[in-house]
């Protein structure tokens, strides 16, 4: 049986804070419009880390199963390429985070649903279905999405739109069309932080058939969409404080543009792979950095 150390880094903490960015985002706007609940902000922080851990191992399953990880990839072990965990381990573990995601969702739905119309309600469980579907399928199973160059997209939609405007929703009961530029800043840095993913593993994702946006395009688009998708991240994140902001401390987020630009620049100027991978972290973390201030910004 495999070590607590072992499951703890085949859950990945380290991809955690990145998945919590658009949760406390979320919840940030609805406590700036008076519609915060505890009970949503907790049960959304648990779905979302049962999510990203089941998406984690998943992911750790379907790699290996295909061979993309291997002596030769970039980055930290996983756990079955470790020898660690055993596929049977792995697949295990999914199936009791696939349950403990559902689970956890239903709950969430409950105390964030009082006073919804049915129709509402099923279509948040519709949504939170496709999200333990989703994070499933990204690498595990046949035809696993995430190596036909569709995981940019799942991050941008499940990190940003879902994740922010659903948390908001469940707290609020209601979305306006504001919302929808903070929640396009998490999804593009998201997306930014699984764009070094696939930069950092780009040759041994080519080798064995991952074809992620990079191996498609190549590394030179794949550094110009990168820069691309940041940006319009801080874009999306001023126009929104340009329409609503008053006080000068809604601009405080901007000190978390520092990790971001800084993001564009390496990927911009780098030449070797392995030396992306301490840089998928520091994104992830400018990103929770970002939504916190964000939300102070908006609270102050």
């Amino acid at each position: 049986m495999a070590s607590v150390s072992a499951w703890l880094e085949a859950f990945r903490l380290r991809t955690l804070p990145l998945s919590l960015s658009s949760i406390f985002l979320g919840s940030f706007l609805a406590k700036y419009h008076n519609h915060f609940q505890w009970s949503v902000l907790i049960g959304a922080v648990l779905t979302t880390l049962f999510l990203q851990i089941l998406s984690n191992l998943a992911n750790d399953y379907g790699d290996a199963v295909s061979g993309v990880d291997n002596q030769d990839r970039v980055g930290p072990q996983r756990g079955i390429q470790s020898g660690k965990i055993s596929l049977r381990e792995i697949k295990i573990a999914v199936i009791i985070f696939s349950l403990l995601s559902l689970v956890s969702g239903v709950l969430l739905l409950i105390v964030g649903s009082h006073g919804l119309q049915l129709k509402d309600l099923l279509v948040m469980l519709g949504i939170g279905i496709v999200a333990i579907w989703a994070a499933i399928k990204y690498t595990m199973g046949k035809n696993p999405y995430g190596y036909s160059g569709w995981g940019d997209i799942a991050v941008f939609l499940f990190f940003g739109w879902i994740g922010v405007l659903g948390t908001y929703f469940l707290h609020s009961h209601k979305i306006t069309i504001d919302e929808f530029l903070p929640a396009i800043s998490i999804g593009f840095f998201s997306a930014g932080v699984l764009n070094l993913n696939n930069l950092r593993d780009r040759e041994n994702d080519k080798h064995f058939g991952k074809n992620t946006l990079v191996v498609k395009y190549g590394v030179q688009k794949a550094k110009y969409y990168h820069a691309t998708i940041l940006s319009l991240g801080i874009i999306s994140a001023l126009l929104y404080t340009l329409f609503n902001g008053s006080s000068p401390w809604k601009w405080v987020y901007i000190l978390s543009f520092i990790g971001i630009i800084r993001s564009i620049l390496i990927v911009l100027k780098n030449g070797n792979p392995a030396l992306l991978d301490p840089e998928l972290k520091k994104l992830a973390i400018s990103t929770l950095i970002f939504s916190i201030l964000f939300g102070i910004g908006l609270l102050v």
